[in-house]
């Protein structure tokens, strides 16, 4: 399953190495392409729980960014 999660507050490749490291830390995320420049991040998933998209919001918005919508 695929995830679109749009991402405010990413300013630089830092920024985004950073998003890309929480996501893919959780267990049921396979893998995250993140792009600052077009505040996006693209995150594969398997196995996701029902509540997958509170938990990778909340993953990224403890790092300090907003998170406004996961599609």
């Amino acid at each position: 399953m695929k995830k679109t999660m749009k991402i405010s507050g990413m300013m630089c490749g830092h920024c985004e190495a950073r998003v890309k490291k929480t996501l893919e830390a959780i267990p049921f995320v396979e893998s995250a392409q993140v792009d600052h420049t077009k505040g996006l991040a693209v995150v594969e998933l398997k196995d996701a729980p029902k509540d997958a998209d509170e938990i990778l919001k909340e993953s990224v918005v403890a790092q300090g960014y907003e998170v406004t919508e996961v599609a």
